[in-house]
């Protein structure tokens, strides 16, 4: 029931490959339709029984011959009577749609083709009218000899009449339900080759990452094709101008706040060492710490909008993750001394990768600053650098309170906090993070850390066989 279920709702989700088959299945219907029409006007404008003049002086000549042998007469008009119904298409004479013949002489009628129809009567002679008898319309002509008093009349149903009659009987709809299955595929197989330019615009936008705004490689010649690509484009030049423009602000302006900033720290410094006063040095201090909390701010910014820049090309440097983890942790040791956090790290020997060390270097300063930040006192922050396959993965787990499961993929966007965390923080440590992972062709999972708190896994691609021995990070 649940594949019918998922099937189902596939099958009503809009498609514009169904959209044009309904819409060629229906120009083959309305062409079908048309051709119909056409034919059903002809036969009332024109009926092929009435216009032929020959036919009339025939049944004229057969009944003038056999006047005077009654029985002949009428076995003979029948047998042509038979003859017409046939080439009208109808091979019964007494059906809806069959002709009809009527055949006087000396004002008296002699033949007529079936009782069930009334006797027909034209106004004009010799005109095809259109007569009413028997409740029914009839296209109908009267004939009268030029030598003798003999007159014959024959008619056809009205075009309504027909019209209902084929529709009943299947002469219209039953070519359709026949050729309509075996015209599908032929049309599908058409629109799907048509359609590979767009297909390989599809393919091409789907294969793009997050980042990349660089346009449109393919470009297609068709002219319903080509205004499309040209727009995507547009838009790609007007995001990467935007954005481009966003990272300047947001550069120069945390640039320029870094100076009153480093200012206003020294001289917050220089008041309070020479304030006696406790409850104005307990103020400085605040102010300090406020300052601090700027400044790394600010720093982050900084950070982030490196993170972002794109790169053409390869990353250029060839260097170890264990070695760069290794320096960075010695850099981060004397906060985690301060916190009263023991840092330990595990590494399995040499681990290559190929990137831009300063922005790798951020990431890990966010990582295990992070991991200190939210680590109790007497805590443990475990670091490990391995290998796993083509990978190089960094581990790194605290004690902290964790992240809850439903908070795990939010926490990367930018400036967003735990609602129900405690500790002080911008929301952009895991950003920058993120962003410089994905630069990476890496990716990134938080889960929960063995004995409790956070453990965040970084896989990388490890730099290829062939390429230069890795450089020691100094």
């Amino acid at each position: 029931m649940q594949a019918l279920a998922l099937r189902w709702k596939k099958w009503k989700q809009p498609s514009l490959m169904r959209r044009l088959l309904l819409a060629q299945m229906a120009v083959v219907a309305l062409l079908w339709t048309m051709a119909i029409a056409l034919l059903l006007y002809d036969s009332y404008e024109d009926p092929e029984l009435l216009k032929y003049q020959k036919i009339f002086h025939t049944i004229t000549v057969i009944a003038d011959n056999l006047a005077d042998r009654p029985d002949l007469q009428q076995e003979t008009l029948a047998a042509f009577d038979q003859v017409l119904v046939e080439a009208s298409g109808d091979g019964d004479a007494a059906s809806d749609t069959a002709a009809v013949m009527q055949v006087w002489q000396k004002d008296r009628l002699i033949y007529r083709s079936t009782a069930g129809v009334p006797v027909i009567l034209n106004t004009v002679p010799n005109r095809i009218e259109t007569v009413k008898a028997g409740g029914r319309e009839w296209r109908a002509r009267t004939h009268v000899s030029a030598t003798s008093d003999t007159r014959v009349m024959l008619a056809e149903p009205s075009v309504w009449r027909l019209t209902v009659t084929m529709a009943y009987r299947g002469y219209y709809l039953l070519p359709l339900v026949i050729s309509l299955p075996f015209l599908i595929f032929p049309a599908w197989l058409s629109m799907r080759v048509a359609l590979r330019p767009w297909r390989q615009v599809t393919k091409e936008t789907s294969e793009r990452g997050p980042a990349d705004m660089t346009p449109l490689s393919y470009t297609p010649p068709h002219k319903e094709l080509k205004p499309l690509v040209q727009s995507i484009n547009s838009l790609l030049q007007r995001v990467r101008d935007s954005t481009s423009r966003e990272r300047s602000l947001i550069a120069d302006a945390a640039h320029e706040l870094r100076t009153p900033l480093a200012a206003m720290r020294v001289n917050v410094e220089a008041l309070k060492e020479q304030s006696t006063d406790e409850g104005q040095r307990e103020l400085m201090g605040n102010l300090l710490r406020s300052n601090d909390r700027a400044a790394r701010l600010v720093g982050q910014l900084l950070q982030l909008m490196r993170s972002d820049a794109v790169l053409h090309g390869d990353l250029p440097v060839m260097l170890s993750l264990d070695a760069l983890v290794q320096d960075r942790l010695a850099m981060i040791e004397d906060l985690a001394r301060a916190r009263g956090v023991e840092l330990e790290l595990d590494g399995e020997g040499p681990v290559p990768v190929l990137g831009e060390r300063e922005s790798l270097a951020s990431m890990v300063d966010n990582l295990i600053n992070n991991a200190i930040k939210y680590s109790p006192g007497n805590g443990t922050v475990r670091v490990q650098v391995a290998r796993e396959g083509d990978r190089a993965v960094l581990t790194v787990a605290d004690q902290g309170p964790g992240i809850p499961p439903a908070l795990r993929e939010r926490v990367f966007d930018r400036f967003f906090r735990n609602p129900d965390q405690t500790q002080s923080g911008s929301g952009l440590g895991l950003a920058i993070v993120k962003s410089v992972i994905d630069r990476h062709g890496g990716d990134v999972v938080l889960d929960e850390a063995l004995g409790g708190g956070l453990r965040a896994r970084v896989r990388l691609p490890l730099a290829a066989a062939e390429a230069p021995q890795p450089m020691l990070c100094t």
